[in-house]
Protein backbone atom coordinates (compact mmCIF):
# COMPACT_ATOMS: atom_id res chain seq x y z
CA UNK A 1 0.00 0.00 0.00
CA UNK A 2 1.43 3.29 -1.29
CA UNK A 3 1.93 6.61 1.01
CA UNK A 4 -1.66 8.15 -0.60
CA UNK A 5 -3.83 4.62 0.66
CA UNK A 6 -2.20 4.90 3.92
CA UNK A 7 -3.67 8.88 4.24
CA UNK A 8 -6.82 7.39 2.67
CA UNK A 9 -6.96 4.09 5.19
CA UNK A 10 -6.37 6.41 8.53
CA UNK A 11 -8.44 9.11 7.27
CA UNK A 12 -11.25 6.39 6.53
CA UNK A 13 -10.19 5.20 10.12
CA UNK A 14 -10.35 8.40 12.06
CA UNK A 15 -13.97 9.79 10.05
CA UNK A 16 -15.37 6.54 11.06
CA UNK A 17 -14.39 6.40 14.66
CA UNK A 18 -15.32 9.75 15.00
CA UNK A 19 -19.03 9.10 13.59
CA UNK A 20 -18.40 5.57 16.32
CA UNK A 21 -18.67 8.39 18.94
CA UNK A 22 -21.30 10.42 17.78
CA UNK A 23 -23.45 8.30 17.35
CA UNK A 24 -23.07 5.76 20.47
CA UNK A 25 -23.83 2.76 18.74
CA UNK A 26 -27.32 3.71 18.89
CA UNK A 27 -30.77 2.13 17.54
CA UNK A 28 -30.97 2.31 13.56
CA UNK A 29 -27.88 4.23 11.74
CA UNK A 30 -25.90 3.98 15.10
CA UNK A 31 -24.47 0.23 14.03
CA UNK A 32 -24.11 1.09 10.93
CA UNK A 33 -23.19 4.46 9.53
CA UNK A 34 -19.74 4.27 11.19
CA UNK A 35 -18.70 1.73 9.00
CA UNK A 36 -20.82 2.92 5.94
CA UNK A 37 -18.69 6.23 6.74
CA UNK A 38 -15.11 4.26 6.74
CA UNK A 39 -16.12 2.49 3.89
CA UNK A 40 -16.81 5.12 1.42
CA UNK A 41 -13.91 6.91 2.31
CA UNK A 42 -11.76 3.94 2.30
CA UNK A 43 -11.13 1.65 -0.07
CA UNK A 44 -11.06 -2.58 0.21
CA UNK A 45 -7.27 -2.49 1.26
CA UNK A 46 -8.36 -0.25 4.02
CA UNK A 47 -11.20 -2.89 4.68
CA UNK A 48 -8.45 -5.66 4.80
CA UNK A 49 -6.18 -3.63 7.07
CA UNK A 50 -9.41 -2.75 9.92
CA UNK A 51 -9.92 -6.81 9.63
CA UNK A 52 -6.58 -7.43 11.00
CA UNK A 53 -7.92 -5.33 14.38
CA UNK A 54 -8.94 -8.27 16.32
CA UNK A 55 -5.97 -9.95 17.32
CA UNK A 56 -7.46 -13.55 17.36
CA UNK A 57 -10.18 -12.53 14.25
CA UNK A 58 -13.56 -12.20 13.31
CA UNK A 59 -16.73 -15.21 13.64
CA UNK A 60 -19.20 -14.25 11.12
CA UNK A 61 -22.77 -15.64 11.81
CA UNK A 62 -25.29 -16.24 9.03
CA UNK A 63 -28.53 -18.62 8.00
CA UNK A 64 -32.34 -18.20 7.37
CA UNK A 65 -33.06 -18.06 11.09
CA UNK A 66 -31.69 -17.85 14.46
CA UNK A 67 -28.74 -15.27 13.36
CA UNK A 68 -29.84 -12.46 15.81
CA UNK A 69 -30.29 -14.62 18.86
CA UNK A 70 -27.63 -16.52 18.18
CA UNK A 71 -25.08 -13.67 17.82
CA UNK A 72 -26.32 -12.10 21.17
CA UNK A 73 -25.98 -15.16 23.02
CA UNK A 74 -21.93 -16.19 21.49
CA UNK A 75 -21.32 -12.49 22.83
CA UNK A 76 -22.80 -12.90 25.73
CA UNK A 77 -20.62 -16.39 26.33
CA UNK A 78 -17.15 -14.60 24.87
CA UNK A 79 -17.38 -11.59 26.60
CA UNK A 80 -17.03 -13.45 30.29
CA UNK A 81 -13.58 -14.85 28.79
CA UNK A 82 -11.83 -11.68 26.67
CA UNK A 83 -12.50 -8.23 25.15
CA UNK A 84 -14.80 -8.69 21.67
CA UNK A 85 -16.85 -6.22 19.45
CA UNK A 86 -20.26 -7.59 17.99
CA UNK A 87 -22.97 -6.39 16.24
CA UNK A 88 -26.47 -7.91 15.49
CA UNK A 89 -29.99 -6.33 13.98
CA UNK A 90 -27.73 -4.38 11.34
CA UNK A 91 -26.70 -7.53 9.50
CA UNK A 92 -24.58 -5.79 6.87
CA UNK A 93 -20.73 -5.08 5.43
CA UNK A 94 -20.90 -1.23 7.10
CA UNK A 95 -22.08 -2.75 10.48
CA UNK A 96 -19.35 -4.85 10.40
CA UNK A 97 -16.95 -2.10 9.41
CA UNK A 98 -18.38 -0.36 12.57
CA UNK A 99 -17.47 -3.50 14.61
CA UNK A 100 -14.17 -3.39 13.42
CA UNK A 101 -13.32 0.72 14.22
CA UNK A 102 -13.16 -1.17 18.34
CA UNK A 103 -10.13 -0.63 19.93
CA UNK A 104 -7.95 -2.94 21.80
CA UNK A 105 -10.57 -6.44 20.41
CA UNK A 106 -9.32 -10.20 20.77
CA UNK A 107 -12.42 -11.25 18.54
CA UNK A 108 -15.24 -9.52 16.37
CA UNK A 109 -18.78 -11.74 16.37
CA UNK A 110 -21.08 -10.47 13.60
CA UNK A 111 -24.32 -10.94 12.16
CA UNK A 112 -24.15 -11.15 8.69
CA UNK A 113 -27.60 -10.91 6.64
CA UNK A 114 -27.60 -12.80 3.09
CA UNK A 115 -30.09 -12.88 0.38
CA UNK A 116 -28.64 -13.13 -2.71
CA UNK A 117 -25.13 -13.30 -4.56
CA UNK A 118 -25.72 -9.40 -6.24
CA UNK A 119 -26.55 -7.83 -3.22
CA UNK A 120 -24.47 -9.57 -0.33
CA UNK A 121 -20.94 -10.43 -2.33
CA UNK A 122 -20.72 -12.89 0.15
CA UNK A 123 -17.13 -14.32 -0.99
CA UNK A 124 -16.07 -10.40 -1.36
CA UNK A 125 -17.08 -10.38 2.22
CA UNK A 126 -15.40 -13.04 3.53
CA UNK A 127 -11.80 -12.15 1.12
CA UNK A 128 -11.92 -8.58 2.99
CA UNK A 129 -13.29 -9.64 6.84
CA UNK A 130 -10.53 -12.80 6.77
CA UNK A 131 -13.06 -14.50 9.18
CA UNK A 132 -11.51 -17.45 11.50
CA UNK A 133 -15.16 -18.35 11.80
CA UNK A 134 -18.44 -18.95 10.04
CA UNK A 135 -21.28 -20.20 11.38
CA UNK A 136 -24.45 -21.46 9.61
CA UNK A 137 -27.98 -21.38 11.59
CA UNK A 138 -29.91 -23.05 8.91
CA UNK A 139 -31.08 -22.49 5.73
CA UNK A 140 -34.70 -22.70 4.66
CA UNK A 141 -36.46 -21.36 1.69
CA UNK A 142 -37.17 -17.53 1.74
CA UNK A 143 -36.32 -14.23 -0.21
CA UNK A 144 -37.62 -15.92 -3.62
CA UNK A 145 -37.30 -12.36 -4.82
CA UNK A 146 -34.73 -9.63 -4.26
CA UNK A 147 -35.48 -6.39 -5.55
CA UNK A 148 -38.02 -7.28 -7.63
CA UNK A 149 -35.50 -10.10 -9.33
CA UNK A 150 -36.42 -13.50 -8.95
CA UNK A 151 -33.78 -15.34 -6.52
CA UNK A 152 -34.27 -19.40 -7.12
CA UNK A 153 -33.33 -21.51 -3.48
CA UNK A 154 -30.05 -22.94 -5.29
CA UNK A 155 -28.94 -19.42 -6.14
CA UNK A 156 -29.81 -18.31 -2.55
CA UNK A 157 -28.28 -21.86 -0.88
CA UNK A 158 -24.96 -20.91 -3.10
CA UNK A 159 -25.09 -17.30 -1.74
CA UNK A 160 -24.94 -18.69 1.74
CA UNK A 161 -22.01 -20.92 0.69
CA UNK A 162 -19.68 -18.44 -0.63
CA UNK A 163 -19.67 -17.08 2.53
CA UNK A 164 -17.03 -19.74 3.80
CA UNK A 165 -16.16 -20.75 0.26
CA UNK A 166 -12.43 -18.75 0.35
CA UNK A 167 -11.74 -19.87 3.93
CA UNK A 168 -8.47 -21.92 4.55
CA UNK A 169 -8.09 -21.57 8.00
CA UNK A 170 -10.00 -21.53 11.11
CA UNK A 171 -13.18 -23.26 11.61
CA UNK A 172 -17.00 -24.01 9.41
CA UNK A 173 -19.71 -24.41 12.00
CA UNK A 174 -22.72 -26.15 10.17
CA UNK A 175 -25.99 -27.57 11.87
CA UNK A 176 -25.58 -31.47 11.20
CA UNK A 177 -29.52 -31.71 11.10
CA UNK A 178 -29.70 -29.23 8.41
CA UNK A 179 -29.47 -30.90 5.20
CA UNK A 180 -28.40 -27.44 3.47
CA UNK A 181 -25.84 -26.54 6.08
CA UNK A 182 -24.49 -30.59 6.59
CA UNK A 183 -23.46 -29.68 2.55
CA UNK A 184 -22.03 -26.61 2.86
CA UNK A 185 -19.58 -28.49 6.17
CA UNK A 186 -18.55 -31.33 3.85
CA UNK A 187 -17.84 -29.14 0.69
CA UNK A 188 -15.46 -27.44 3.63
CA UNK A 189 -13.94 -30.01 4.79
CA UNK A 190 -11.15 -30.74 2.50
CA UNK A 191 -9.31 -27.49 3.15
CA UNK A 192 -10.92 -26.29 6.49
CA UNK A 193 -11.91 -27.37 9.99
CA UNK A 194 -15.83 -28.20 10.23
CA UNK A 195 -17.64 -28.62 13.36
CA UNK A 196 -21.28 -29.58 13.44
CA UNK A 197 -23.93 -29.56 16.18
CA UNK A 198 -27.34 -31.45 16.08
CA UNK A 199 -29.67 -32.59 18.22
CA UNK A 200 -29.59 -36.34 19.79
CA UNK A 201 -32.75 -37.21 21.92
CA UNK A 202 -36.25 -38.90 21.20
CA UNK A 203 -38.53 -36.52 19.62
CA UNK A 204 -39.88 -36.80 15.68
CA UNK A 205 -42.24 -34.65 14.28
CA UNK A 206 -44.57 -37.10 12.49
CA UNK A 207 -46.46 -34.22 10.82
CA UNK A 208 -43.86 -32.92 8.44
CA UNK A 209 -44.62 -35.10 5.46
CA UNK A 210 -42.44 -32.69 2.60
CA UNK A 211 -40.46 -33.75 0.59
CA UNK A 212 -36.71 -32.80 1.08
CA UNK A 213 -34.22 -33.32 -1.75
CA UNK A 214 -30.50 -33.98 -1.40
CA UNK A 215 -28.59 -30.70 -2.04
CA UNK A 216 -25.69 -33.11 -3.43
CA UNK A 217 -28.28 -35.07 -6.50
CA UNK A 218 -31.63 -34.03 -5.86
CA UNK A 219 -33.19 -36.81 -5.20
CA UNK A 220 -35.76 -37.34 -2.54
CA UNK A 221 -33.58 -37.72 1.49
CA UNK A 222 -34.81 -40.57 3.53
CA UNK A 223 -35.16 -39.39 7.19
CA UNK A 224 -34.96 -41.92 10.00
CA UNK A 225 -36.52 -39.11 11.98
CA UNK A 226 -37.92 -35.17 11.64
CA UNK A 227 -36.86 -33.17 14.68
CA UNK A 228 -38.74 -30.08 12.82
CA UNK A 229 -39.48 -29.40 8.71
CA UNK A 230 -36.02 -30.42 7.19
CA UNK A 231 -34.17 -30.68 9.95
CA UNK A 232 -33.64 -34.43 11.83
CA UNK A 233 -31.57 -37.32 10.53
CA UNK A 234 -31.31 -37.84 7.03
CA UNK A 235 -29.56 -39.89 4.36
CA UNK A 236 -29.92 -39.83 0.50
CA UNK A 237 -29.36 -43.00 -2.41
CA UNK A 238 -26.19 -40.66 -3.60
CA UNK A 239 -24.06 -41.59 -0.18
CA UNK A 240 -24.69 -37.93 1.35
CA UNK A 241 -25.75 -38.49 4.92
CA UNK A 242 -26.59 -36.53 7.96
CA UNK A 243 -22.92 -35.74 10.20
CA UNK A 244 -22.14 -36.93 13.07
CA UNK A 245 -22.48 -34.01 15.22
CA UNK A 246 -19.61 -32.61 17.43
CA UNK A 247 -21.50 -31.13 19.93
CA UNK A 248 -25.07 -32.85 20.61
CA UNK A 249 -28.14 -31.88 22.59
CA UNK A 250 -28.99 -35.20 24.14
CA UNK A 251 -31.68 -34.63 26.83
CA UNK A 252 -34.56 -32.29 27.04
CA UNK A 253 -37.63 -31.90 29.89
CA UNK A 254 -40.33 -29.17 29.86
CA UNK A 255 -41.55 -27.51 32.42
CA UNK A 256 -44.46 -24.48 31.50
CA UNK A 257 -41.87 -21.61 31.80
CA UNK A 258 -38.51 -23.47 31.81
CA UNK A 259 -36.61 -26.51 30.28
CA UNK A 260 -33.85 -28.30 30.95
CA UNK A 261 -30.89 -29.36 28.83
CA UNK A 262 -28.06 -31.35 28.57
CA UNK A 263 -25.06 -30.34 25.91
CA UNK A 264 -22.21 -32.87 25.72
CA UNK A 265 -19.33 -33.49 23.15
CA UNK A 266 -15.89 -32.21 22.13
CA UNK A 267 -14.72 -29.51 19.79
CA UNK A 268 -11.76 -28.55 18.23
CA UNK A 269 -10.46 -25.00 20.16
CA UNK A 270 -9.09 -22.48 17.56
CA UNK A 271 -7.23 -20.26 19.47
CA UNK A 272 -5.48 -23.12 21.49
CA UNK A 273 -5.09 -25.40 19.00
CA UNK A 274 -7.25 -28.28 21.35
CA UNK A 275 -9.81 -30.42 21.64
CA UNK A 276 -12.42 -29.27 24.16
CA UNK A 277 -14.53 -31.89 26.04
CA UNK A 278 -18.09 -30.26 27.52
CA UNK A 279 -20.85 -32.03 29.55
CA UNK A 280 -23.20 -29.96 30.90
CA UNK A 281 -26.88 -29.59 31.87
CA UNK A 282 -28.54 -26.20 32.20
CA UNK A 283 -31.65 -24.10 32.77
CA UNK A 284 -33.31 -22.64 30.07
CA UNK A 285 -36.35 -20.32 29.51
CA UNK A 286 -39.09 -22.39 27.80
CA UNK A 287 -38.08 -20.64 24.81
CA UNK A 288 -39.04 -23.65 21.57
CA UNK A 289 -37.21 -25.74 19.96
CA UNK A 290 -35.89 -23.42 17.45
CA UNK A 291 -34.17 -21.40 20.39
CA UNK A 292 -32.66 -24.65 21.29
CA UNK A 293 -31.02 -24.76 18.11
CA UNK A 294 -29.39 -21.30 18.79
CA UNK A 295 -28.39 -22.06 21.90
CA UNK A 296 -26.54 -25.08 21.16
CA UNK A 297 -25.04 -22.99 17.96
CA UNK A 298 -23.88 -20.72 20.72
CA UNK A 299 -22.51 -23.25 22.80
CA UNK A 300 -20.84 -24.93 20.02
CA UNK A 301 -19.10 -21.44 18.80
CA UNK A 302 -18.29 -20.12 22.16
CA UNK A 303 -16.08 -23.43 22.95
CA UNK A 304 -14.33 -23.29 19.71
CA UNK A 305 -12.88 -19.68 19.65
CA UNK A 306 -12.70 -19.06 23.64
CA UNK A 307 -9.06 -18.59 24.87
CA UNK A 308 -9.88 -19.66 28.02
CA UNK A 309 -11.32 -22.87 27.00
CA UNK A 310 -11.37 -24.27 30.79
CA UNK A 311 -14.27 -21.55 31.84
CA UNK A 312 -16.75 -22.87 29.34
CA UNK A 313 -19.01 -25.31 31.36
CA UNK A 314 -18.84 -22.59 34.21
CA UNK A 315 -19.46 -19.54 31.64
CA UNK A 316 -22.57 -21.20 30.00
CA UNK A 317 -24.14 -22.18 33.20
CA UNK A 318 -23.61 -18.95 34.70
CA UNK A 319 -24.84 -17.09 31.26
CA UNK A 320 -27.80 -19.42 30.88
CA UNK A 321 -29.08 -18.61 34.41
CA UNK A 322 -29.52 -14.90 33.75
CA UNK A 323 -31.31 -15.76 30.29
CA UNK A 324 -35.06 -14.46 30.07
CA UNK A 325 -36.98 -13.86 26.86
CA UNK A 326 -35.45 -10.87 26.25
CA UNK A 327 -32.11 -12.57 24.80
CA UNK A 328 -35.04 -12.74 21.70
CA UNK A 329 -35.90 -10.66 19.02
CA UNK A 330 -39.17 -8.27 19.34
CA UNK A 331 -40.56 -10.41 16.71
CA UNK A 332 -39.85 -13.41 18.95
CA UNK A 333 -42.66 -15.75 19.40
CA UNK A 334 -44.30 -16.39 22.63
CA UNK A 335 -46.87 -17.58 24.66
CA UNK A 336 -49.20 -15.42 26.76
CA UNK A 337 -52.37 -15.81 29.28
CA UNK A 338 -54.71 -13.20 28.13
CA UNK A 339 -58.05 -13.21 30.70
CA UNK A 340 -59.09 -16.67 29.72
CA UNK A 341 -56.85 -17.39 26.61
CA UNK A 342 -53.52 -18.92 25.98
CA UNK A 343 -52.28 -17.04 22.93
CA UNK A 344 -48.96 -17.81 20.67
CA UNK A 345 -47.93 -14.83 18.60
CA UNK A 346 -44.80 -14.30 16.88
CA UNK A 347 -43.40 -13.85 13.68
CA UNK A 348 -42.67 -16.81 10.66
CA UNK A 349 -41.78 -15.41 7.88
CA UNK A 350 -41.18 -18.42 6.37
CA UNK A 351 -42.04 -22.23 6.73
CA UNK A 352 -39.20 -23.03 9.26
CA UNK A 353 -40.06 -20.84 11.56
CA UNK A 354 -44.00 -20.90 11.68
CA UNK A 355 -43.59 -24.67 11.92
CA UNK A 356 -41.30 -24.17 15.01
CA UNK A 357 -43.73 -22.06 16.31
CA UNK A 358 -46.60 -24.30 15.79
CA UNK A 359 -44.40 -27.09 17.69
CA UNK A 360 -44.18 -24.75 20.59
CA UNK A 361 -47.76 -24.08 20.90
CA UNK A 362 -48.63 -28.10 20.35
CA UNK A 363 -47.02 -28.37 24.16
CA UNK A 364 -49.47 -25.64 25.78
CA UNK A 365 -52.67 -26.24 23.33
CA UNK A 366 -55.21 -28.66 25.64
CA UNK A 367 -58.54 -28.04 23.20
CA UNK A 368 -59.61 -26.74 20.17
CA UNK A 369 -57.45 -24.28 18.50
CA UNK A 370 -58.09 -21.10 16.30
CA UNK A 371 -55.25 -19.50 13.98
CA UNK A 372 -54.49 -16.22 12.85
CA UNK A 373 -52.32 -16.84 10.37
CA UNK A 374 -50.76 -13.12 8.46
CA UNK A 375 -49.76 -14.34 4.56
CA UNK A 376 -46.54 -13.53 2.50
CA UNK A 377 -46.74 -11.46 -0.57
CA UNK A 378 -47.09 -11.87 -4.63
CA UNK A 379 -44.40 -13.98 -5.86
CA UNK A 380 -43.61 -15.63 -2.36
CA UNK A 381 -45.79 -19.05 -3.63
CA UNK A 382 -43.09 -21.40 -2.75
CA UNK A 383 -43.22 -19.80 1.29
CA UNK A 384 -47.07 -20.13 1.24
CA UNK A 385 -46.36 -23.60 0.61
CA UNK A 386 -44.20 -24.24 3.62
CA UNK A 387 -46.47 -22.35 5.29
CA UNK A 388 -49.44 -24.55 4.57
CA UNK A 389 -47.91 -27.77 5.17
CA UNK A 390 -47.51 -26.44 8.76
CA UNK A 391 -51.39 -24.93 9.34
CA UNK A 392 -52.40 -27.77 8.32
CA UNK A 393 -50.47 -30.06 10.85
CA UNK A 394 -51.58 -27.52 13.33
CA UNK A 395 -55.21 -29.13 12.76
CA UNK A 396 -56.94 -25.43 13.79
CA UNK A 397 -60.74 -25.67 13.95
CA UNK A 398 -60.70 -22.12 12.08
CA UNK A 399 -58.17 -20.34 10.39
CA UNK A 400 -58.53 -16.80 10.00
CA UNK A 401 -56.75 -15.19 7.07
CA UNK A 402 -54.96 -11.49 7.24
CA UNK A 403 -52.52 -10.31 4.77
CA UNK A 404 -49.18 -10.44 6.32
CA UNK A 405 -47.46 -8.40 3.65
CA UNK A 406 -48.66 -5.44 1.39
CA UNK A 407 -50.67 -7.42 -1.21
CA UNK A 408 -54.10 -8.02 -0.37
CA UNK A 409 -54.79 -9.97 -3.80
CA UNK A 410 -51.94 -12.29 -3.18
CA UNK A 411 -53.36 -12.80 0.41
CA UNK A 412 -56.34 -13.50 -1.29
CA UNK A 413 -55.57 -15.90 -3.59
CA UNK A 414 -53.47 -17.79 -0.82
CA UNK A 415 -56.94 -18.16 1.42
CA UNK A 416 -58.86 -19.63 -1.48
CA UNK A 417 -55.97 -22.33 -1.15
CA UNK A 418 -56.73 -22.63 2.71
CA UNK A 419 -60.40 -22.29 2.18
CA UNK A 420 -59.95 -25.61 0.13
CA UNK A 421 -58.50 -27.69 3.07
CA UNK A 422 -59.52 -25.67 6.12
CA UNK A 423 -62.54 -23.64 7.39
CA UNK A 424 -61.29 -20.28 7.20
CA UNK A 425 -62.16 -16.69 6.98
CA UNK A 426 -60.54 -13.65 5.10
CA UNK A 427 -59.78 -10.39 6.54
CA UNK A 428 -58.50 -7.67 3.69
CA UNK A 429 -56.61 -5.35 6.03
CA UNK A 430 -54.31 -3.46 4.17
CA UNK A 431 -50.71 -2.97 4.91
CA UNK A 432 -50.96 1.14 4.70
CA UNK A 433 -53.27 0.72 8.16
CA UNK A 434 -51.61 -1.00 10.08
CA UNK A 435 -52.85 0.08 13.01
CA UNK A 436 -56.30 -1.07 11.90
CA UNK A 437 -54.57 -4.36 11.50
CA UNK A 438 -53.16 -5.12 14.54
CA UNK A 439 -56.40 -3.85 16.18
CA UNK A 440 -58.47 -5.85 14.04
CA UNK A 441 -56.58 -8.94 14.97
CA UNK A 442 -56.50 -8.35 18.12
CA UNK A 443 -60.51 -8.20 18.30
CA UNK A 444 -60.38 -11.50 16.34
CA UNK A 445 -58.23 -12.69 19.03
CA UNK A 446 -61.16 -12.00 22.06
CA UNK A 447 -64.22 -12.59 19.91
CA UNK A 448 -63.07 -16.23 18.89
CA UNK A 449 -64.89 -18.73 20.36
CA UNK A 450 -61.47 -20.43 20.77
CA UNK A 451 -59.38 -20.62 24.46
CA UNK A 452 -56.53 -21.43 22.36
CA UNK A 453 -55.16 -19.25 19.68
CA UNK A 454 -51.65 -18.94 17.61
CA UNK A 455 -51.09 -15.85 15.99
CA UNK A 456 -47.90 -16.17 13.57
CA UNK A 457 -46.91 -15.48 9.31
CA UNK A 458 -45.58 -12.81 7.52
CA UNK A 459 -44.93 -9.45 8.38
CA UNK A 460 -42.45 -6.24 9.65
CA UNK A 461 -41.04 -7.39 12.93
CA UNK A 462 -40.85 -4.18 15.06
CA UNK A 463 -43.97 -2.53 13.14
CA UNK A 464 -46.31 -5.29 13.26
CA UNK A 465 -45.14 -7.75 15.84
CA UNK A 466 -44.10 -5.88 18.26
CA UNK A 467 -46.45 -3.61 18.26
CA UNK A 468 -48.88 -6.43 18.39
CA UNK A 469 -47.57 -7.85 21.36
CA UNK A 470 -47.75 -4.57 23.34
CA UNK A 471 -50.91 -3.63 22.57
CA UNK A 472 -52.65 -7.44 23.17
CA UNK A 473 -51.02 -6.88 26.56
CA UNK A 474 -51.74 -3.64 27.28
CA UNK A 475 -55.55 -3.63 25.87
CA UNK A 476 -56.27 -7.09 27.84
CA UNK A 477 -59.28 -5.20 29.81
CA UNK A 478 -60.55 -3.23 26.91
CA UNK A 479 -62.70 -6.08 25.30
Amino acid sequence: MGLYGKIRCKTARISGKFAKNVVKLGKGMGKSFPGYLFLNIGSDDCLRELAKQPRIGSIIITGTNGKTTTTKLISLFLANDTSISYNYDSNTLNAIATGLLSDNIDLGVFEYGIRDIMHAIPDEVCKLVQPIGVVYTNVSREHSFVAGVSNPFNSYLKAKELLSAPMKRGIVICNADDPRTAYIGKRKEADTHVTYYGLEINMNDESSNTDIYCPLCGEVLNYTIKYSNHRGVFRCSCGFERPKPDMMLTELSKDFDQWTVKIEGNVFNYPTDETVPLNLTIKTPAFGLYNLYNLLCAVTTYASFTPTPENVENTVKKVSKSLDLSILPPGRFEIMKIEDKLVGMGQGDNGDALKANVQFMEDYVKGDLGFIYTTPDTGEDDIFEDHLDALISAKPKMVYVVPGRSSIEAAREYYDKISKVLDAEFYPLAYEYMPKRREKIIEIIYKSQYKYMIVTGCGPEHYMWAELKSELKSNSESF
